[in-house]
């Protein structure tokens, strides 16, 4: 079996994190995505929105609470997991999220330069489910790719 779920999407809210009893962390935030198709039979754009929570655990948690922010554009490779649950009326209710291995910070060479103006570089990072502890972090020599959400093939 295969579970793997590539997302780029924009946070529709600041990272929320929370600590658990055994000390690691968890990282909660949305993304939306969208995809857009034109009309076959009146030939006008559409637009699919899609909202979707994220979780991620140990050390990549804690740098997305550091570096991440509503509105920034995200790449998130993970796995589909589904939270099941009773409400207060008794009523069995379920909804699925991502469990993120990896986010990788995404953005324009216009949104660079104007966030590097008053930011240092928001580094990527690798969040590995099997290891929550690791993180691992690309050069800031790294070649900059630019990259427009039209390019995306997914």
């Amino acid at each position: 079996m295969y579970n793997k779920v590539i997302l780029v999407g924009r946070l529709t809210r600041d990272v929320e994190l929370k600590y658990l009893s055994s000390g690691s962390s968890v990282a909660n935030f949305g993304l939306a995505t969208s995809r857009s198709w034109k009309d076959q039979n009146t030939g006008d754009k559409k637009e699919e929105v899609m909202f979707i929570d994220i979780t991620v655990f140990g050390k990549g948690g804690e740098i997305a609470n550091q570096y991440l922010k509503k509105g920034n554009r995200v790449l998130v490779e993970g796995r589909l997991s589904l939270d099941r649950w009773e409400d207060s009326q008794g009523n069995k209710r379920s909804k699925h999220k991502i469990i993120a291995e990896n986010v990788q910070f995404m953005e324009t060479k216009a949104e660079s330069m104007a966030s590097s103006a008053s930011e240092s570089n928001t580094p990527p990072y690798n969040n590995s489910q099997t290891t929550d502890s690791t993180m691992k972090q690309t050069s800031s020599k790294s070649q900059e790719i630019d990259i427009e959400d039209d390019d995306i093939p997914f």
